[in-house]
């Protein structure tokens, strides 16, 4: 049978391939010619050029198909055209994805086995098919043989014919460093597979997303290692080495390795030594009451901003080192998209840089959170537990490291923006100096402030006009590269930014005493380590005993500390904890989660209380006692009933009254105490030598100098359990019963009686126990509360704000007026927004509030 030929026209795009013998297409077949104007191929030439791995002969009978398709079998001849354009879509013919594009759309040769790929091909971009482009020429440089797969082994000893020229002329001479790192970085992305054996298309997967930056943990994070690292070991883990070859390949990690099996040994037997003197059960539940028994909300004012600044913090530090080893990430994905470049010109550099800073910045995000409740915490915080020239030096040490870490690209504005906000804070900080400087203090005057709004106000300085242009050049950042530099440049950027800033903040609340402890404290850490070691446990064992015999409350500490030990050591035995895998957990994001969420839960929980507690608007009344008698007393109970009074009386709920009223007597209705209960919880002997060493012993019944008080307990000692008792650390809550004052008389001329209905209950807290335990019947107080409750009813009662005896004679009652101790929640919370609000635009803009 005589053989069709094809003829094939530069000029023409459709391509007409002959169909093999016994076909009978009306189309003659022509293809594409690149080489020479005009090409004569059988389809069998044609499809085995296709076959043999040739995109454009691929191309071409994709063409075929399609065409062929329009005339007979269009559902068979549709599905191998597509077959043909996907393998030729996978070699980076533009004209391919082009076409399976159409195929796509008009649902010609889609199936439900190739229709994800199809997809996935159809969506690449110009910069996705330039690294398949780079990443298929670069498989082939790994596997010299052809082979359909490769070992991963033999990839790596033909990684090094990467680096050479086409022509195969390898250059003499040392290899550069940049050639090595890239060399190594190749090494580590073939070994990132788990599998043995690595294909094209797992090959080309790998590199298009390291392109796009995201990569096997091993391919970004390595470090390269030493130059001179044998080649038996590459890829290896240490622990699957022989014990001889782990010594004296890795011997730090065989020594870590002898150190975490000491420890969990030690803790396995010193837990069992433990268990057998101490109770573990009983420790747990002794240790859960006395926390329970001490959570009031003074405890939780002082240690909660505390808390959230502290875990906020050193969230910021995790997530600053996270971003150094985003750094070192970018020299490794720098090195092997160079070397992209090599084998695909036309790769969009900038492109691969942009998707890089999008895939990372997830650290940048957590820090910015994490600045965020740091901001708002610090004001609130207690500085007397915050070490501010401390942690200023910390903050000046990532402000220039994160400095250092920033990418080039933008190197102009960054080092602008640098030097303009040190200026700006040095110019701000010249108003601190003594007035007699005053030509310095002229370069952080405010000239002018403007009211904006209600709460803010523009200061005119200049200061204000350094940050402006600041600010000018956050905006330059961004708008790099069609406003992808907001994510690219501007917000590392920002990690540099938020540590001076605070660094200043940091500054401003230290001590120049302070700051030289703090230097010399560094200096000796750093070079006289090993003297200063001895010298601090020295020192620490000797203040360990003093506080031991001078502070009570240490002593209550030492012990807690002494008895979670067993605790400790159990749980650290349960969990198999090492605490290797716990420092190595710190650089991981997983940990950042878990800080943030848990201060967002504390944070929602706090403002929850707080709107709970502010919810009821208080307000000073005019209202006095005799008026809300007439209302809510006796006679409106007697003209209706006391449900309609109590239903008129609850509108005066929330009025804040001061009256005047007789002390008729007071009750204790609850006592709390701490120790107690966890005493309470021990052996008997155990709860005995307790009792005495953080209490008092009972008094001897001596006559000769006892006071009143001795001699009261005296009289307890014989009927007592024990010798000594722990009553110092009682809290009490009081009920306190006002009367009506009698300045009212009769028809007689005599003072009306004593209506025992008109009283009103008071509640006292343990603030109030020196005034309400010295006070006696009859006498005249004046107090303050708020309405509130069953108003209308018999004896209601209220809650006891302050109160002020006007006729006591005795010098054991306070002079003045006693308040009950309240958190200002809503100065609290309007302090920190304007600290953090003048943090972040301070001294352009600053807060104000009343």
């Amino acid at each position: 049978m005589e053989e069709r030929r094809i003829a094939a026209d530069v000029n023409s795009r459709e391509p007409s391939v002959a169909p093999p013998a016994g076909g009978s297409p009306q189309h003659a077949a022509r293809p594409e010619a690149e080489a020479n104007p005009e090409e004569e191929l059988t389809f069998e030439e044609l499809e085995k050029r296709a076959k043999s791995g040739d995109a454009k002969a691929q191309t071409d009978i994709g063409k075929y198909y399609l065409k062929l398709a329009e005339e007979q079998d269009e559902e068979l001849n549709n599905c191998n055209a597509v077959s043909w354009l996907i393998q030729a879509a996978k070699h980076g013919r533009r004209d391919a994805v082009k076409l399976l594009q159409r195929c796509l759309a008009e649902r010609k040769g889609i199936t439900s086995e190739n229709e994800e790929e199809v997809k996935k091909l159809s969506m690449e971009t110009k910069f996705e098919r330039a690294v398949r482009k780079a990443a298929l020429l670069m498989y082939w440089k790994l596997n010299p043989e052809k082979k359909k797969k490769v070992a991963v082994s033999e990839m790596l000893e033909n990684v090094g014919q990467v680096n050479t020229d086409p022509d195969g002329a390898g250059k003499t001479g040392p290899v550069s460093s940049s050639v090595q790192k890239q060399r190594r970085v190749l090494e580590s992305l073939v070994t990132s597979e788990s599998s043995k054996y690595v294909g094209l298309d797992d090959f080309v997967e790998i590199t298009k997303k390291y392109a796009q930056g995201i990569a096997p943990a091993s391919a970004l994070d390595a470090d390269g290692g030493d130059d001179d690292d044998d080649d038996d070991m590459a890829g290896k883990n240490p622990d699957d080495l022989p014990l001889h070859q782990k010594i004296l390949k890795y011997p730090l990690h065989a020594i870590m390795e002898i150190k975490e099996h000491l420890i969990d040994w030690a803790s396995r037997a010193g837990m069992q030594w433990l268990s057998t003197i101490i109770p573990t059960h009983h420790v747990n539940a002794l240790i859960f009451f006395f926390i329970i028994s001490n959570l009031t909300i003074d405890f939780f004012a002082v240690i909660i901003p505390l808390v959230i600044f502290y875990l906020s913090f050193i969230s910021m530090v995790i997530c600053t080192l996270r971003v150094f080893q985003n750094s070192k990430a970018w020299e490794n994905f720098r090195a092997l998209t160079t070397l992209l470049t090599r084998f695909e010109p036309g790769l969009d550099m900038e492109q691969a840089e942009t998707n890089f800073g999008w895939n990372h910045l997830e650290p940048y995000l957590y820090f910015i959170a994490s600045v965020f409740f740091v901001i708002f915490s610090f004001p609130v915080a207690d500085k007397s537990w915050i070490p501010c020239s401390e942690l200023a030096t910390v903050a000046l040490f990532f402000t220039v490291t994160s400095y250092m870490s920033l990418s080039s690209s933008a190197e102009a504005y960054t080092r602008q923006a640098l030097v303009i906000e040190v200026a700006s804070s040095v110019c701000a900080m010249t108003s601190l100096l003594p007035e007699r400087m005053a030509i310095v203090r002229l370069l952080g005057m405010t000239f002018l402030t403007i009211p904006v709004s209600e709460f803010v106000v523009l200061k005119l300085s200049i200061p204000c006009l350094l940050y402006m242009y600041l600010f000018f050049l956050f905006f330059r950042m961004a708008q790099l590269r069609n406003f992808r530099g907001t994510y690219c440049f501007l917000v590392p950027y920002l990690v540099c930014f938020m540590w001076f800033e605070f660094s200043v903040v940091l500054l401003q609340n230290s001590t120049g005493i302070g700051l030289i402890r703090t230097c010399v404290g560094y200096f000796l850490f750093l070079f006289a380590l090993p003297v200063l070691t001895l010298a601090l446990a020295a020192v620490m064992v000797i203040q360990v005993i003093k506080w031991f015999l001078a502070l009570e409350l240490t002593k209550m500490i030492v012990t807690l500390v002494v008895c979670t030990i067993p605790v400790i050591l159990r749980l650290w035995t349960r969990f198999s904890l090492s605490l290797l895998d716990i420092f190595k957990s710190l650089s991981k994001s997983s940990v950042v989660k878990l800080i943030l969420v848990w201060i967002s839960a504390i944070v929602l929980f706090c403002w929850m209380y707080v709107y709970r507690s502010e919810g009821m608007k208080v307000y000073n009344s005019t209202l006095t006692w005799q008026q809300y008698s007439f209302m809510c007393g006796p006679r409106a109970w007697r003209e209706s009933n006391m449900a309609q009074t109590q239903i008129l009386c609850s509108h005066l709920e929330g009025h804040r009254v001061t009256w005047t009223g007789r002390f008729k007597y007071v009750r204790v209705t609850e006592i709390e105490n701490g120790a107690q209960s966890v005493i309470n919880l021990l052996p008997a002997f155990v709860g005995d030598w307790m009792r005495c060493l953080y209490g008092e012993a009972y008094p001897s019944c001596e006559p000769q100098n006892a006071t009143l008080h001795e001699d009261e307990l005296c009289r307890l000692r014989f009927l007592a359990k024990h010798e000594c008792h722990v009553k110092r650390f009682d809290r009490y809550k009081f009920e306190v019963t006002m009367g009506m004052p009698l300045d009212k008389k009769g028809r007689n001329g005599t003072l009306e009686d004593d209506d025992a209905t008109k009283d009103i209950v008071l509640r006292a807290s343990n603030e109030f126990r020196q005034v309400l335990l010295n006070l006696h019947a009859g006498s005249v107080v004046e107090f303050s509360t708020v309405l509130e409750g069953r108003l209308g009813s018999k004896w209601p009662v209220f809650e006891l704000k302050a109160i002020h005896c006007l006729n006591c004679l005795s010098k054991l009652v306070p002079v003045g007026k006693q308040y009950k101790i309240e958190p200002d929640w809503r100065g609290t919370a309007q302090q920190a927004f304007k600290f953090a609000f003048d943090f972040f635009f301070n001294p352009v803009l600053s807060a104000k509030i009343e």
